[in-house]
């Protein structure tokens, strides 16, 4: 008997202990019934058997050995790593369902055939090409899900976060207004005010990696802007949260470009706070804006310790800074979720500039954001 007729005539059997395996992949199996733990497994097994028995050149194996048999339609495989991530199996899980479908066919097929013969062995090969392939769409369709949900999590946790954040702004910011506060009070409400305002920037950077996950990308609205004061702003509400750091300012005022303002200071401030985090107490962090070229140069640089090479590979990535975050007291865009220098570059990117960064033990580290001009 060809193994694609042994499948189809004994899929009960085959089901039987999917779903018995299925059943021992806990906790997330706990929850499940026996329809669901082998809701697409009848379905693979259809397209298995159909694609044992569809003539296959040596061209159209290469491509399923590379990988490239995967196509956009919707399949079975696809349906159940989708069906997998939603009901919390964990992706070994999930694998290891593939391995115990492929050591099931072929030993319950064996028992049956006895010696397998040229024919039925080049069956055998074909099956372990399509349960690889199943297991490729599954495992590609359970990455995407899983993903998405952690994105939409996050979205959702900094939308949630910035109301009881605003009270709290909010009722901080009365009080020092309305005076009266004693001393230790007035410097503890102080600092109640300004670290919610670092933790309203942060939710906002999260916010803003959710949307460039998410495909909506980060909006910019052109007006026009003085160079000059956005620096100086920025650098006022950075010694707000760290007065006893020294930040020289070298910024034209008189250049106004056509950019947005509430990004471009939100870039400029994620590269400050970066510096002020990771370089050492009493040196100075000097931040610089001027044209260069036709284009306008902000450079934020500081001393300290250089990047390594492995930092620097992939700095501007999403979450680049929580893998290297042991270094002690770092708490800062790097060394929390790691967003500030990824949102920087992708606030400056959407204004059509780039982001170059240098570090060296002689000359310290150095943030420089080119943009065109614009002059409005």
């Amino acid at each position: 008997m060809r193994l694609s007729e042994f499948i189809l005539a004994n899929r009960q059997p085959i089901l039987a202990e999917w779903e018995a395996f299925a059943k021992s992949c806990s906790p997330a199996s706990s929850t499940m019934n026996v329809v669901s733990l082998a809701d697409h497994a009848s379905g693979m097994l259809t397209v298995i058997a159909t694609d044992l028995n569809t003539p296959q050149g040596k061209a159209a194996q290469a491509a399923k050995s590379k990988g490239l048999g995967e196509s956009d339609a919707v399949t079975a495989a696809k349906e159940h790593g989708s069906s997998r991530a939603e009901s919390g199996f964990t992706i070994d899980q999930m694998v290891a369902e593939f391995r115990a479908l492929r050591a099931s066919v072929t030993r319950l097929w064996l028992q049956h055939e006895g010696v397998p013969n040229a024919e039925q062995l080049d069956d055998l090969t074909r099956f372990n090409e399509a349960i690889d392939q199943a297991l490729a769409e599954s495992v590609v369709t359970y990455t995407q899900d899983i993903e998405q949900s952690k994105e939409m999590f996050l979205a959702i946790l900094g939308h949630d976060l910035r109301s009881p954040l605003g009270a709290v702004i909010m009722s901080s910011s009365f009080m020092l207004e309305t005076g009266g506060l004693a001393e230790p009070h007035l410097t503890l409400t102080r600092q109640i005010a300004n670290s919610s305002k670092r933790m309203q920037q942060m939710i906002g950077d999260l916010l803003d990696f959710t949307r460039s996950r998410l495909g909506s990308g980060i909006p910019v609205v052109r007006a026009p802007m003085s160079v000059g004061k956005a620096v100086h702003d920025v650098v006022e509400e950075v010694r707000a949260w760290a007065p006893d750091r020294i930040i020289d300012i070298d910024a034209r005022a008189g250049v106004t470009v056509n950019w947005d303002c509430g990004r471009i200071s939100q870039a400029i401030s994620n590269l400050l706070s970066n510096a002020v985090e990771h370089s050492p107490a009493g040196t100075v962090v000097t931040v610089r804006a001027e044209q260069d070229n036709g284009e306008v140069a902000i450079t934020v640089h500081n001393e300290g310790a250089p990047l390594s090479g492995e930092q620097l590979n992939g700095i501007f990535g999403s979450m680049k800074g929580a893998k290297q975050s042991s270094e002690p007291g770092a708490n800062g865009p790097l060394g929390h979720l790691g967003l500030g220098l990824y949102i920087a570059e992708r606030i400056v990117n959407a204004h059509d500039g780039r982001i170059e960064v240098e570090s060296t033990a002689a000359d310290g580290t150095t943030f420089k954001m080119l943009l065109p001009h614009d002059i409005s």
